[in-house]
């Protein structure tokens, strides 16, 4: 089986990074490999799921803004990307991981994840169910919940605290799998984070039974990047909900 092919590091908007994961799964490659990519953020930034209401989302914003925001692509809650460790696989149509469920696939990943946290210490695993309501005194958690809040099930979480470390969305078209997923800091503690990124694509790899390696960008034609990242930035695609 391929291994994967490990992107350079991007900063970009909110918009950009959205409007740059698209594109990459809808320019997958034949199933030869997945791609890895991990990226920062220009501003202090928040994403949320493509289902949920611009209303909900602007009521639960904490003080101190403004920041960039976005609708995300894949579904999900509203995330905090302000001191998190944010990533993308994508998994392209016919490769033996996008033909798995989603489920299957998300565990796969956060098995992977919180493999490599554990090589530096943090106790980390993968929640094994989701909490009952009766367990937290929250109401259940649907598509319009706002992340690390608490842990669902598969999430990565701290196995101590039960604090949730991580979790993703996902996006299934005819083009593959889509998995945008985050990390966050403070939860994990202390974390070196260029380490951690090696370690977790290596497990990733390793899971695939083949080599993680450096790779170039695909081409992305530019006038379709800037065209989908202004898409991304419209009241439209806002407030389609």
């Amino acid at each position: 089986m391929a291994g994967l092919d490990i992107l350079s590091t991007r900063t970009g908007g909110a918009a950009e990074n959205m409007a740059l994961d698209f594109l990459l799964l809808q320019r997958a490659p034949p199933p030869v490999a997945a791609r890895f990519r991990h990226y920062e953020w220009r501003a202090p930034a928040f994403t949320f799921g493509y289902s949920q209401k611009i209303e909900f989302i602007r009521a639960r914003l904490p003080a101190g803004g403004p920041f960039d925001l976005c609708r995300r692509p894949t579904g999900g809650g509203l995330v905090d990307h302000r001191d998190d460790w944010t990533y993308t696989l994508i998994f392209p149509r016919g490769h033996a991981w996008e033909e798995m469920s989603a489920v299957q696939c998300y565990r796969e990943v956060h098995e992977c994840l919180a493999g490599a946290l554990g090589a530096q210490g943090v106790p980390a695993q993968v929640q094994p169910r989701a909490p009952l309501p009766a367990e937290t005194g929250d109401e259940p958690a649907g598509p319009a919940g706002i992340c690390f809040q608490r842990a669902e099930i598969y999430d990565v979480v701290h196995t101590g605290t039960g604090e949730k470390i991580a979790g993703a969305a996902q996006k299934r078209n005819k083009r593959g799998l889509l998995m945008q997923g985050s990390i966050w800091r403070p939860a994990a503690g202390a974390v070196d984070w260029d380490r951690f990124g090696d370690e977790f694509a290596a497990r990733i790899s390793a899971a695939l039974h083949g080599p993680a390696c450096p790779a170039p960008w695909p081409e992305l034609d530019e006038t379709e990047v800037s065209g989908l990242t202004e898409q991304y930035s419209s009241p439209e695609w806002m407030e389609h909900r």
